[in-house]
């Protein structure tokens, strides 16, 4: 059985995460299910303050793969604008089968970034997280 593998897709930055040292993560939106479903499959390394917002309109109990991801990333899980637990340094998946990612816990979003992005910015569960929405 083959796969066909999802075109990368690059979305515009349409929200940003200030730190609470005024550094500020450019953040991607991946709003749709396939948009969602797609995520960081098939690109490069992100740069330094970059990453993909994954926003959810409840919590729910997430797990995140690493299948045709090209680099190793951060998985932020949020809940209530919080930041709930992280998967550091994840390793990509290149086949089948792979192993998921997420706390036990329901989340209402995930970030994702560059692996040691995270550690390199401060970032801990607990730390409060404020995303807004932007525009250029």
């Amino acid at each position: 059985m083959s796969m066909d593998l999802p075109a990368p897709q690059q979305l515009p930055v349409t929200a940003q995460w200030c730190l609470e040292d005024r550094r500020c993560i450019a953040l991607e939106v991946a709003r749709t299910p396939k948009q969602q479903q797609i995520g960081l499959m098939q690109r490069p390394a992100l740069p330094p303050l970059r990453g993909m917002w994954f926003p959810f309109d409840r919590p729910r109990l997430l797990s995140f793969w690493m299948l045709n991801t090209l680099a190793p990333l951060d998985m932020l899980f949020l809940r209530d604008n919080r930041v709930m637990a992280i998967a550091a340094d994840v390793p990509v998946c290149p086949k089948l089968p792979c192993p998921s990612y997420g706390p036990a816990d329901p989340s209402d979003g995930v970030v994702e970034l560059r692996a040691g992005e995270a550690r390199r910015l401060g970032i801990r569960p607990g730390d409060q997280v404020q995303i807004e929405t932007i525009s250029y």
